[in-house]
């Protein structure tokens, strides 16, 4: 007797195209890099207590088996934070502070 199972991958794609385990917000890229770092499926499902044993095991599972997509994805998404650190950057022009604000505090003012 022959029996086909089909095991559906935990992952939602939230409304910024980001990954998520489940119902959770914790991120596939978590999880990955966890992985990546040496965690096991047990030590990633005690840090971040919202995801299922189950579930670490089905992300890094797909993970596995289309290394590759999951690759190109985290790449758009290390491309995507670098611009916004970027954006941020630009935003909150620093230059100087350090001195403003030792010269504030000479000054007296806080």
């Amino acid at each position: 007797m022959e029996t086909n199972f089909v095991e559906t991958v935990p992952i939602k794609v939230d409304e910024n195209n980001v990954w998520r385990v489940g119902k959770t917000r914790v991120t596939v890229d978590t999880i990955v890099a966890a992985y990546n770092e040496g965690a096991t499926a047990e030590e990633i499902a005690m840090q971040y207590s919202s995801v299922s044993l189950a579930d670490v095991y089905s992300i890094i599972s797909f993970y596995l088996n289309r290394q590759n997509d999951v690759e190109i994805y985290l790449e758009k998404r290390r491309e995507q934070a670098q611009k916004v650190r970027a954006e941020n950057e630009i935003r909150s022009n620093t230059n100087g502070l350090r001195e403003r604000l030792l010269a504030r505090k000479s000054n007296g003012k806080s």
